[in-house]
């Protein structure tokens, strides 16, 4: 077991996050902490230099992303028993939600540094609270397969959830994956989310089956909200079957006919009696 108490003076990791679309989000920690640190690491040094010339700060940039996170994670390392302090940010958001970052703050703890994460923009997040779905319970997908027949296995492993789920999607993909939503969720109701906080932000709020009908061109980086399931696929097939069936199907797994008549009435949202009138005719 380790606690980890915050002391300016020690090396440390600092993880920044960095506006998703407008730069009046960025935050004043965030901005003195990157104009304090030794070195920033970023996902793309252009993109960064961007940011960081708006706001006036020098500190000097080295790249960190998905194909040399490996190395550059044991840099960041020895860089860090070197007695400085780093900052990781991400093209836009908070480092390692979809981005590269949580290597670097495995071997970073691992190592016995301090990891310090900043609070800020979100883009899942973001889009989640304005949705109109309920936010008080969620599950953070991200990114599915490309692959069609891979993403349908993932979604058909969703499909049970109850709680809200957020995924990430490219603009070019978002039509064919929301065909593939609607065949495995059902007609659920959803929100998209494109361009969030950017001049032309929008939300489609509707539900699966009228969004695919309208055929959108949405462009920009998208949010997709989708609603928990209100049952699960075997509840919706047993409340397919008549009363009696649905009750000898939990009778036989359970032995125990009131037991078996509780269940019938949860899944189909009717009192015990109204089933035991049916189970004894």
């Amino acid at each position: 077991m380790r606690i980890q108490r915050t002391k300016e003076e020690k090396p440390t990791l600092y993880l920044v996050p960095t506006p998703i679309g407008n730069f009046l989000d960025m935050t004043y920690r965030s901005i003195e902490t990157l104009k304090s640190v030794d070195i920033i690491f970023c996902e793309d040094t252009r993109v960064t230099k961007v940011l960081l010339s708006h706001f006036d700060i020098s500190t000097p940039l080295s790249s960190y992303h998905i194909f040399n996170e490996d190395s550059k994670s044991d840099e960041i390392v020895s860089i860090l028993q070197s007695g400085k302090k780093i900052a990781l940010v991400s093209d836009a958001g908070l480092p390692g939600i979809s981005d590269p970052g949580y290597l670097l703050t495995r071997k970073v703890l691992d190592a016995g540094y301090d990891v310090i994460s900043l609070p800020g923009a979100s883009a899942s997040l973001t889009a989640l609270i304005a949705s109109g779905i309920p936010c008080d319970k969620f599950y953070f997908y991200g990114f599915l397969d490309h692959k069609c027949s891979q993403k349908e296995k993932e979604l058909l492993l969703l499909r049970d959830f109850k709680q809200t789920i957020i995924f990430y999607e490219a603009p070019h993909r978002i039509n064919e994956t929301l065909k593939v939503m609607l065949k495995v969720f059902g007609n659920r109701e959803i929100a998209i989310a494109r361009e969030l906080t950017k001049k032309f932000e929008e939300y489609v709020r509707g539900n699966l089956e009228d969004i695919v009908n309208s055929d959108l061109e949405l462009k920009g980086e998208i949010v997709i909200i989708v609603s928990g399931a209100k049952d699960t696929k075997l509840q919706t097939e047993l409340n397919e079957l008549t009363i009696l069936e649905h009750f000898k199907y939990y009778n036989e797994i359970t032995n125990d006919e009131k037991e078996a008549m509780k269940l019938v009435a949860k899944d189909r949202k009717i009192s015990k009696s109204e089933v035991y009138k049916h189970i004894k005719i």
